[in-house]
Order: C-alpha cells, then structure tokens, then sequence
C-alpha cells in the first residue's frame, strides 16, 4: 500500500514549481538557493524574510530533500535563462555609466 507524504505549507500543482501556500510567489527553490547558495541556516533565512516562518522553511527544505531532482532541474533552468538574459540583454545606460565611472576610480586611486 502505497502512503502519500504531504508537506505543511507547501503547494505543488502539476507542471508548476513547488510554492508556500500562504505567499504564492516564495518558491521552495528560492529559499534552498539562499540555504545552499548563501550558507544561510533556516534562522538566517527567517531572519532575512520576516514575512516567512521557521515552519515554511523547513518544509521546503523538507520537500527539497524528497524532491532534490525536481528543485536542483528548477534551479538550473533559472540559472541558464538568466546568463542568457545576461548575454542577450543591451547594457542598460545607467549601468554603462556606473561601469565607466568605476573604471575611472580605480585609474585614479
């Protein structure tokens, strides 16, 4: 017989990333980035995102731990679209304007 294991706080619809339920935009593959990626503890991670409770974090790293696979893939999509953003994507005046006057900081200091 089969037990169907169920994670408090956390939503997974069909074809969707895992999500808390209570904020719909906090995916369970935000708060492991910020585990694994940062160091940060579950504290930290609390600590950081006020809006968030001890027991969502550690359900999403409960869920991520059942799921490593599914949340690593997510995380590594993420990551591609955002180098090819990064590639794809004019450079901003703003930013050309800040990159050239760093440069000029650093050739007078």
């Amino acid at each position: 017989m089969a037990v169907e294991i169920t994670y408090p706080h956390i939503v997974k619809e069909p074809g969707k990333p895992a999500r808390l339920e209570h904020h719909p935009r906090t995916r369970v593959a935000m708060i492991v980035m910020d585990y694994q990626g940062r160091g940060w503890s579950a504290e930290e991670i609390v600590r950081q995102y006020s809006y968030l409770k001890m027991a969502e974090v550690h359900a999403s790293l409960a869920y991520y731990h059942d799921h490593r696979e599914e949340i690593e893939q997510e995380i590594e999509a993420e990551s591609a679209e955002v180098e090819r953003l990064r590639r794809t994507t004019p450079e901003s005046p703003l930013l050309k304007r800040l990159s050239a006057l760093k440069a000029q900081t650093q050739r007078k200091g």
